[in-house]
C-alpha cells in the first residue's frame, strides 16, 4: 500500500515525490509511461558524447529563491544567461527586441529615450490589448512585428497571432536598453550535471518506488493507494469527456558536427524562413568542451505529445469544464502543465508543485 501514487516523472510529479517520501516520510510511487526520469528536461549524451536535451532546449531561469534553493538541494549551477539571436532579412539580430537589434537593423545610432519616442511613432494604440497582435503593435508598430513575430508566431502555434491570446507575446518583452539578455531573472543558471543527474538525486530515497514504461491505467487495479497526485493531460485522465483540450506538438531533428562550433550563440529563430523555428547548440547551455557539437532544429507540429497548450478563449471554457470535474475528487491532486492546462516555466511547475505539498501537509496536520 502506497500513500501516494503519482503519475508523471517531470518536474511536478518529482517535487512532489521528493517532498512526500523525504519531509512527510510518505510511501510513493511514481509512475511514467516513458523510459526515463524527468520528464521534458530529460538530458544524455549522444553518440558522440555531447549532452543534449531529448525534448529541446530547457533553459532554466527563475525570480524564485524559494524554488532555486530548493533545487540547489540536488545540484550544483553553472551560471548562464541565454541569448538569443533571429535570422531577419539576412541578419542575425537581437531578441528581444532592443537599442542593439534597432541601431543594427535601420543603421541608427539612437540612445534609450531616442528609441521609446521611436517605438511611440511606430506603435498602434489599441483599446484594448486582447491578441497576440495586439500586444507587440501596440508596442513597436506593425513591421516589427511583421518581421519578428507574425512568422514565427503561425509556425509555433499554427495560429495567426490574432487568434492567440495576449500572454504569448507578452512573454518576449521589448526593451530600450542594451540588454541583449532573453531573460531577465535573479536567478539564471543550469544544472551542472544536467537535468537527468539532478532528477536523480531527487527521487534516490527509499521511500520511492519508479515504475517506467507504465501507463498507470494499466496497473490502477493492482496497486494499492491511498491519494493520486496526476500531471498529465487532464483531459486524458477524464478520458475526453467533455473532448481533446488542444495542444501544439514539436518534432526534434538532431544533427552532430565534426567542429567545435556550428554557430555564434546558443539559439538562433528563424521567424520568417523554413519550416523550423528555431537552432539550438546545446554546448553554449551546458558548458561542456567537447570537439564535436550537436544541435537541434525544432518544427511545430498539430499532433504528437502534447507540449503547449494552446491559449484561446475557447480552449480555457473547455479547461473550466475538466477543471470543475477535477475540484470534485477529494484524493486527486492535479498537478503541472499538462494537468492545468497552463503554459508554465519550469519554475512555476516547481512552485507549483511545492505549493500543493504545502496544502496537503497543511490538510494533513489538521485532519491529525
Amino acid at each position: 500500500m502506497y500513500d501516494y501514487l503519482i503519475v508523471g516523472a517531470g518536474f511536478a510529479g518529482s517535487v512532489l515525490a521528493e517532498r512526500l517520501a523525504n519531509i512527510a516520510e510518505k510511501k510513493v510511487l511514481i509512475i511514467d509511461k516513458r523510459n526515463h526520469i524527468g520528464g521534458n528536461a530529460y538530458d544524455y549524451y549522444d553518440q558522440a558524447g555531447v549532452l543534449v536535451h531529448k525534448y529541446g532546449p530547457h533553459i532554466f531561469h527563475t525570480n524564485s529563491l524559494e524554488v532555486f534553493t530548493y533545487l540547489s538541494e540536488f545540484t550544483e549551477w553553472r551560471n548562464y544567461q541565454h541569448k538569443v539571436l533571429a535570422n531577419v532579412d539576412g541578419q542575425l539580430l537581437p531578441i528581444p527586441i532592443n537599442l542593439n537589434t534597432i541601431n543594427a537593423m535601420y543603421g541608427t545610432n539612437l540612445n534609450s529615450d531616442q528609441l521609446t519616442t521611436f517605438f511611440g511613432s511606430k506603435s498602434e494604440k489599441k483599446k484594448e490589448v486582447l491578441t497576440s497582435e495586439d500586444v507587440v503593435v501596440s508596442a513597436v508598430g506593425r513591421e516589427l512585428y511583421e518581421k519578428f513575430f507574425k512568422g514565427y508566431t503561425r509556425k509555433q502555434w499554427g495560429l495567426d497571432p490574432s487568434e492567440l491570446s495576449s500572454s504569448v507575446t507578452a512573454r518576449v518583452p521589448t526593451r530600450t536598453n542594451k540588454d541583449d539578455r532573453y531573460f531577465t531573472d535573479t536567478y539564471q543558471s543550469m544544472p551542472l550535471h544536467g537535468y537527468t543527474r539532478m532528477f536523480e538525486k531527487m527521487l534516490d530515497h527509499p521511500n520511492i518506488h519508479i515504475m517506467l514504461n507504465t501507463d498507470y491505467k494499466d496497473v490502477l487495479g493492482e496497486i494499492g493507494y491511498k491519494e493520486l497526485i496526476f500531471t498529465g493531460p487532464i483531459d486524458e485522465f477524464f478520458d475526453y469527456r467533455f473532448g481533446k483540450l488542444p495542444y501544439r506538438s514539436l518534432e526534434f531533428k538532431f544533427e552532430t558536427h565534426d567542429q567545435e562550433q556550428f554557430q555564434q550563440i546558443g539559439t538562433i529563430n528563424y521567424p520568417n524562413d523554413y519550416e523550423f523555428t528555431r537552432i539550438t547548440e546545446f554546448k553554449y547551455l551546458t558548458g561542456q568542451k567537447h570537439h564535436k557539437t550537436s544541435v537541434v532544429y525544432e518544427f511545430p507540429k498539430a499532433v504528437g505529445d502534447p507540449y503547449y497548450p494552446i491559449p484561446k478563449p475557447d480552449n480555457a471554457a473547455l479547461y473550466k469544464k475538466y477543471h470543475d470535474l477535477a475540484s470534485q475528487l477529494q484524493s486527486t491532486h492535479f498537478v503541472g502543465r499538462l494537468a492545468t492546462y497552463k503554459y508554465y516555466n519550469m519554475d512555476q511547475v516547481v512552485a507549483q508543485a511545492l505549493t500543493v505539498f504545502k496544502k496537503i501537509r497543511n490538510k494533513e496536520i489538521l485532519v491529525n
